[in-house]
């Protein structure tokens, strides 16, 4: 009876061993980055890309599908940890919040769960229907737009994240000029005056829908800014994305499909 736990609690060890083998090990300590918000959030922002393809892993290191990975992370009690791997390949693994972590730690980890679980469950729905006149009186639809590849950012005036990004979407328009079947717009909450005085200072080389917050509210349900889509040629959201960074590797996808 001895050897027979001993060697049930051998293969269990082995287990568990060979699932953290496969996918690596966390990049950082799970405990030591839990000890400040500072620590946590410094991490978050620069290593957890909700947003992205990635290979998703329970606590136990069983594989999972993102729907769940995020669900979990909007409601459960763990923060996501990526694990070592090739610098464009993204695998991350949850790991159980400990007793005495600032609370805040959570609270954001359920917040920023709760918004790429909305975001992944519009992807490969269709963009609602839209009838927009641009600061230069085109008229767009989503008629006018089928068979082209549709990127928008949804910004405000006074979202310093959004004018941040402004030279890098910019550069990315830039990069893309001769894909004539790529087209950027921005739905901006402003009215027209107010966007022409401000676009004046600071140039956004996006085609420029001013008096959007409506239908950013309603339509589709927007909450924090930038957001990014991505709509495929067919007319259905590709991705749903909260900064420039994962834009740009998502269209670079998309733009070769």
């Amino acid at each position: 009876m001895h050897k027979f736990i001993s060697l049930i609690t051998f293969l269990l060890i082995f287990s568990l061993s060979s699932a953290q083998t496969k996918f690596g090990n966390p990049e950082v300590d799970p405990i030591q980055i839990q000890k400040t918000y500072e620590q946590w959030s410094v991490y978050q922002n620069k290593n957890i890309m909700l947003s992205r393809d990635f290979k998703a892993l329970d606590f136990s290191s069983k594989e999972i599908s993102k729907e769940t990975f995020l669900d979990q992370l909007a409601n459960g009690n763990f923060i996501p940890i990526r694990l070592k791997s090739e610098a464009n390949i993204y695998i991350y693994k949850l790991f159980k919040i400990q007793p005495k972590t600032d609370s805040s730690i959570k609270a954001t980890i359920n917040q920023i769960g709760f918004d790429a679980y909305k975001n992944f469950k519009m992807e490969g729905t269709a963009f609602p229907q839209f009838s927009f006149k641009d600061l230069n009186g085109n008229l767009v639809t989503n008629e006018s737009m089928k068979g082209k590849i549709i990127v928008i950012k949804c910004w405000y005036i006074h979202c310093a994240p959004c004018i941040r990004e402004f030279p890098q979407v910019n550069k990315l328009v830039e990069d893309y000029k001769d894909r004539k079947d790529i087209v950027f717009m921005s739905l901006a909450e402003d009215s027209q005056e107010q966007l022409k005085v401000f676009l004046a200072r600071k140039p956004l080389s996006y085609s420029i829908i001013p008096d959007m917050k409506e239908y950013m509210n309603t339509a589709l349900q927007l909450n924090s800014f930038p957001t990014h889509f991505i709509i495929n040629k067919e007319g259905n959201i590709s991705k749903v994305l909260p900064n420039f960074e994962s834009l740009e590797v998502a269209l670079a996808k998309e733009s070769k499909l």
